[in-house]
């Protein structure tokens, strides 16, 4: 028995996974097994399968032209599946439609469903299904040579059927009754019965034997192992550790103070293993990544486990000093790690993309690629494509989608919507671009996968990371973050307004200075990278944290994993009563006194395993690892935890102390994080602080820019004026698309400005810049020419108030203008023709008021305060900065609302933790219990009066909601 196979990778398609297709065709009896999918995303898993069920693996490869099958092709060796790789993805780059003929191509046979109606070549042949009827009418002409017998096999039984059918009308979003049989396979592409196989045989002995012969040439093995990426960084691998080894040499120099045998030695250490195990080109083209973005004046932060090296920090890959905060370079890499290393470089958001296409460039396009990640089906997305399949309304599905235990309630279709939902839940959707993962090569990237192009014009292959990984390849992590756009750019506004050059990479300056250790100590850390959160600036003051290695601390604790088991509560405890503190053995005080004896990093996890039980540092990492979950293998851990207790019992603990500092281990390694990554984030924290410590104003626009923060812009704006800006509405004058600071008067940028078009924005500044100020709103219309409904949102805004003359003046003005006049802005009139009109208009005032309600609809926020808009503003009222005196007593508080954190108590109960401003432009919490959450519901964007008893929390007040009530602004003086 013969087959040729989908998997759920042809997506939309097939229903099996590669496990479960090698599985059940195993179960069946058959021997030789072809993988046909669409891509090749299957193909690794379906060969490890095969190899553990005893299949003989063909790759292949079904082309088709949309749904309609074109042909096959078969790869004779791993030189034909690598030459399909290639027709694959020349397909896809150039988005044509695959072509009814097949190609000739070296090493692979294309096999037809129907005959081609013409002379076959020697490498075409035609299937013939052994459930076809008049099969002497369908192949007269083919000669008896050119057949074989190889069905598809694509589900398993009638409900794979069934499931097929309605991805394909996920896939052409249609109903079930539109679907066609030209779009969908045979109900026969399963696997056939053994007695139907027997007689199929004994009729066509000579097609089976075609068949045997053609498979018989097939041998399929994808290549496995480190040697599939690039193998040398200057064209040999000698020369490559020479140059690793003066690069870090030379680094170690300017990193550290002459002399520094620490440093010295544990450099050499590193290099020696990162020698050993064939990692230097993996470093120097890490490097070389990190120095093209650095000649580009790029800021970028090496962060991840990465950061644990020192021959990274001497390379400048990453900034943080491995020694400082006793890292481990085994916790990135030792000799009993079988996954590679892994670097993540993060670039800013608006200059990532240059670096990606630096790497194309300089490594080749026919060796580089990005990984590709598989966007799942999710379970409820799909219950809502399946209820329009069905037909079904709205209503129902929502209530299918939402409620699926309230089966009682559902549509008649509802428990086959709930069942084929169920099996289509996690199956790969379709190829989507990996974060940042970069594939270099040695041979062309065809010979592992073909390619598919995206639309950011950089091409990825069709397997994710976790198959990379498993295959041998070391990706190379190019990432973006807003955190350092907000950096870059506030470097370039300060040189632009302040004249003054900032070197933010001085890193060890700044993590000394005593400025920013005063910032970070009063929580003020909005537009800050990674510590801006109400949670973070909590946890900042609750700790009062004010230096390096604290922040290191704080960036670990408030990760979900260590606040959800109680240890962050436990550590700021710790904190504050240190004498208290009792550890569990002396080796615990020794290692752990910097965290009050809780493991809160992965290297602590190491630490107390080596230190205290005497496995290997590289041994720490992996049983680190296996309990972690991300590397189970049973053999392994249960030789490390052999010698975990077989060395304590030689150290002479009690077995009460050894189990307990095993379920330590235990419980810590599941939610602990790396502290080399938390030291990284850090770095960048650092230099964010800085910058707001001295440059707030600058640091404030940088933060607007680039959006992208915990915040809307509103409270990015409010943080500017506090700290001392004069904050201008949109100019035609002053303003840029985005929003510029002239030394403390801060123009919104006209990006704000809601439905204000894109075009016309960048024409403003663009005509000024060449023709200087307008003049008048007149100069304006005669230079611009712009849409009527576009000046009104201009006027609105205020952005001609330098013409001294009121909005409804100017709105006046503008209904009098022809736009007929000028077609074209560049037109010249040969006469200064000019239709406005000049009646005589009443008196007519505006209010600020009826400014701040425009800015309210143009902007998303008044410019004033939100405060000064509230009709009745309630009385005795206290301020954020009085919340510390009033512990235990019931208080009444104005707030404008900030941001809220919905959460589900152990009861699976909703409540709430509300962020607010008061009206002097402090910020303040609130804690909203269950019932008070449902009693008392916020009410959109405003202003509320809140009642509530305060309480204290290690050094933080907050309110204990009891009541809420939003407060009414005045009615807009518009449509009086």
């Amino acid at each position: 028995m013969y087959y040729r196979s989908h998997t759920y990778f042809s997506t939309r398609y097939g229903t099996l996974s590669p496990e479960e297709l090698v599985k059940s065709a195993a179960d069946s009896g058959v021997e030789v097994l072809a993988l046909t999918d669409t891509s090749c995303s299957g193909l690794y898993r379906f060969l490890r399968a095969c190899k553990k069920h005893g299949l003989k693996p063909i790759a292949g490869m079904d082309f088709r032209r949309n749904s309609a099958h074109c042909f096959t092709g078969i790869a004779r060796s791993e030189q034909g599946y690598h030459n399909l790789c290639e027709y694959h993805t020349g397909l896809s780059f150039h988005a044509q439609p695959c072509p009814i003929q097949a190609p000739g191509l070296e090493e692979v046979i294309f096999i037809y469903d129907k005959p081609p109606g013409r002379p076959l070549r020697p490498d075409e042949f035609v299937a013939v299904s052994p459930v076809t009827r008049s099969r002497d009418k369908l192949y007269a002409g083919v000669p008896t040579q050119k057949l074989i017998a190889m069905p598809f096999f694509t589900f398993r039984d009638e409900s794979g059927y069934q499931l097929h059918r309605l991805l394909r009308c996920i896939d052409l979003n249609i109903v079930g009754g539109k679907l066609s049989p030209a779009d969908q396979a045979d109900k026969q592409n399963r696997l056939l019965p053994t007695e139907q196989w027997r007689q199929f045989s004994q009729r066509f002995p000579e097609i089976i034997r075609n068949t045997e012969r053609l498979l018989e040439q097939c041998d399929m093995e994808l290549s496995v192992g480190s040697h599939n990426n690039r193998q040398s960084f200057t064209g040999s691998r000698s020369d490559d550790r020479e140059l690793l080894f003066k690069l870090c040499r030379e680094g170690l120099k300017l990193r550290y103070s002459a002399g520094h045998k620490r440093a010295e030695e544990r450099l050499e250490k590193e290099l020696k293993v990162i020698d050993k195990l064939g990692f230097s080109t993996y470093f120097l083209i890490t490097w070389d990544i990190v120095r093209y973005g650095k000649s580009s004046g790029f800021y970028h932060v090496g962060r991840g486990s990465g950061a644990n090296s020192i021959a990274a920090y001497c390379l400048y890959i990453t900034d943080v000093d491995p020694l400082e905060l006793d890292l481990y370079f085994e916790r990135f890499i030792n000799p009993h790690r079988s996954s590679p290393p892994d670097f993540d470089i993060d670039f800013s958001w608006d200059e990532r993309d240059q670096v990606t296409d630096y790497v194309f460039k300089r490594y080749g396009h026919r060796h580089t690629a990005l990984l590709a990640t598989y966007n799942t089906f999710g379970f409820r997305s799909v219950v809502r494509e399946l209820g329009k399949v069905f037909g079904l309304p709205p209503a129902d599905i929502d209530l299918i989608a939402e409620q699926p235990q309230a089966t009682d309630r559902h549509h008649d279709y509802g428990r086959y919507i709930l069942k084929y939902a169920r099996m289509m839940d996690g199956m790969p959707n379709y190829l989507s671009i990996h974060a940042g993962g970069i594939l270099i090569t040695e041979r062309p990237v065809f010979c592992h996968s073909a390619l598919k192009m995206m639309p950011k014009g950089f091409p990825i292959v069709h397997f994710d990371m976790h198959d990379a990984e498993d295959m041998g390849f070391h990706k190379y992590d190019v990432l973006s973050q807003r955190g350092l756009g907000h950096i870059k750019d506030a470097v370039d506004i300060i040189q632009r307004n302040r004249k003054t050059r900032v070197d933010v990479r001085d890193v060890e300056h700044i993590k000394t200075d005593s400025g920013v250790h005063q910032q970070l100590r009063s929580g003020s850390c909005l537009g800050c990278f990674y510590i801006e959160s109400p949670a973070m600036r909590g946890l900042l003051k609750k700790l009062r944290c004010d230096n390096y290695v604290h922040l290191v601390a704080a960036s670990s604790i408030i990760r979900p994993g260590v606040a959800k088991s109680g240890m962050m509560r436990e550590y700021i405890k710790r904190f504050h009563k240190p004498d208290e503190v009792k550890y569990l053995h002396p080796v615990f005080e020794e290692q752990l006194s910097e965290t009050f004896g809780i493991m809160v990093y992965q290297e602590d996890v190491m630490k107390i395993v080596h230190h205290f039980a005497g496995l290997d540092l590289d041994e720490s990492d992996v049983l680190r690892r296996i309990m972690t979950g991300k590397k189970k293998s049973g053999d392994t851990f249960d030789r490390l935890k052999a010698k975990y207790f077989r060395n304590c019992r030689k150290r002479g603990y009690s077995e009460e102390l050894t189990q307990e500092v095993w379920r330590m281990i235990e419980s810590f390694s599941g939610y602990s994080f790396c502290k080399a990554h938390s030291a990284s984030f850090a770095v960048e924290s650092f230099q964010s602080l800085y910058l707001k410590a001295y440059y707030p104003l600058e640091f404030a626009v940088a933060v607007i820019n680039n959006f992208g923060g915990f915040y809307s812009t509103e409270f990015y704006v409010h943080e500017a004026r506090i700290s001392g800006a004069r904050i201008e509405a949109p100019c035609v004058n002053h303003s840029h698309y985005l929003t510029s600071i002239r030394d403390k008067t801060i123009h919104l940028g006209f990006i704000h400005l809601k439905n204000l078009e894109r075009d016309l924005a960048r024409q403003i500044v663009r005509e000024r810049r060449q023709n200087g100020p307008y003049s008048s709103l007149e100069n304006f219309m005669l230079r611009l020419n712009p849409p009527k409904e576009q000046v009104q949102i201009l006027i609105r805004i205020g952005a001609f108030r330098f013409t001294s003359t009121g909005k409804y003046e100017l709105m006046w003005e503008r209904c009098g203008w022809n736009h007929r006049l000028l077609r074209d802005p560049g037109q010249q009139l040969l006469f200064p023709v000019y239709e406005f009109d000049q009646s005589q208009l009443p008196c007519l005032t505006e209010s600020r008021l009826e400014q701040a309600y425009d800015e309210l609809e143009l902007l998303g926020f008044p410019l004033c305060s939100p405060f000064e808009l509230i009709e009745n503003p309630p009385s005795n009222c206290i301020g954020a900065e009085k919340l510390g005196d009033k512990t235990g007593k019931n208080v009444r508080m104005c707030g404008y609302l900030v941001t809220y954190k919905p959460v589900r108590t152990t009861n699976k109960k909703r409540m709430a933790f509300v962020t607010w401003l008061d009206r002097n432009g402090h910020f303040f919490d609130s804690v909203h219990f269950p019932a008070i959450w449902e009693k008392y519901p916020l009410r959109g964007k405003g202003c509320y009066l809140l009642k509530g008893k305060v309480t204290d929390d290690f050094g933080l007040p907050s309110l204990e909601l009891s009541y809420l009530e939003k407060l009414p602004y005045f009615p807009d003086p518009r449509y009086r």
